[in-house]
């Protein structure tokens, strides 16, 4: 199962959303990290999905080129 760029995201939104109500400062240093983490990881799903489609447009556009 492929996990879309929507849950990672959200999971940022919740780290940042921690950080921010925390007063630990060792706490919010861990949320801000993973939260950067979690977005590291949806841009490298977003640029994925990008790059399928181009592939899957660019297959699309030879296959109907030859008829």
């Amino acid at each position: 199962m492929s996990i879309s760029s929507d849950f990672y995201l959200a999971r940022a939104a919740d780290c940042a959303r921690e950080a921010t109500e925390t007063r630990l400062t060792n706490v919010r240093d861990r949320c801000l990290r993973s939260e950067a983490a979690w977005r590291t990881m949806a841009e490298r799903v977003l640029k994925t999905e990008a790059s399928k489609s181009l592939q899957e447009a660019e297959k699309a556009r030879i296959g109907t080129a030859g008829e």
